[in-house]
C-alpha cells in the first residue's frame, strides 16, 4: 500500500497518477520544454514509448509501490507532472526523479508553489530530505532548483555530461 497521497501534493491542481491512457498528453507537455532536452545529454527526445518506460523505471530494490509518477491537472489540461520516488535512497528521503511544468505556466511561480506543497506535505509523513538530479549547464533547472532551496551536494559523471546531486532539508 502507497504511503504518500498525490491529491494532497497540489491545493490548486488535481492530482492524479499517469497511465498509459495519459502518455498523448504527457508527450505534448515535454515536447514544449526542448530547451530541458537539449541539456539531457546523449538523444533524448521524449516519446511514446520512452514515457511508458519511465512510467515503469524504478530504481536499485523498489518497487512501483514507492513509485509516484504524477500529473497536475487544471480541469482535463495537464498542468505539470512529477516522477517521485519514497524513501529513496534512505528511508527519510525522497527523490524526484522528473518534474516539468507546461511552458505556458513557467516563470508564473506555479512550479515553485507545487513544490512548496510537496515538501510540506512530504516532511508531515516522516522525509526529512528531497533529493533530485539537475543536469550540469542547464540554467533553467539550475535556477529553479536552486530558488526553491536545493543544493548541490555533489556532481556525479553521466554519459558525456555530469549530474549535479541537489538536496532540500525539510
Amino acid at each position: 500500500m502507497k504511503r504518500l497521497d498525490p491529491a494532497t501534493f497540489s491545493e490548486k491542481y488535481a492530482v492524479r497518477e499517469l497511465t498509459p491512457a495519459a502518455v498523448p498528453a504527457v508527450l505534448r507537455l515535454m515536447q514544449g520544454n526542448p530547451l530541458y532536452f537539449r541539456y539531457c545529454g546523449g538523444d533524448a527526445v521524449p516519446s511514446e514509448q520512452s514515457i511508458l518506460r519511465d512510467m515503469s523505471i524504478v530504481p536499485g530494490k523498489k518497487t512501483l509501490e514507492d513509485k509516484y509518477y504524477v500529473g497536475f491537472y487544471r480541469g482535463e489540461t495537464l498542468a505539470a507532472m512529477m516522477d517521485l520516488i519514497d524513501s529513496y535512497p534512505e528511508d527519510d528521503i525522497a527523490f524526484v526523479g522528473f518534474f516539468m511544468m507546461d511552458i505556458s505556466l513557467q516563470g508564473a511561480g506555479e512550479g515553485t508553489k507545487i513544490i512548496s506543497r510537496l515538501c510540506a506535505k512530504l516532511k508531515n509523513q516522516g522525509i526529512h530530505r528531497v533529493r533530485l538530479g539537475i543536469d550540469k549547464g542547464n540554467p533553467q533547472s539550475t535556477h529553479f532548483w536552486r530558488k526553491n532551496g536545493f543544493q548541490v551536494i555533489r556532481e556525479v559523471p553521466q554519459g558525456d555530461g555530469a549530474i549535479l546531486l541537489a538536496e532540500r532539508s525539510l
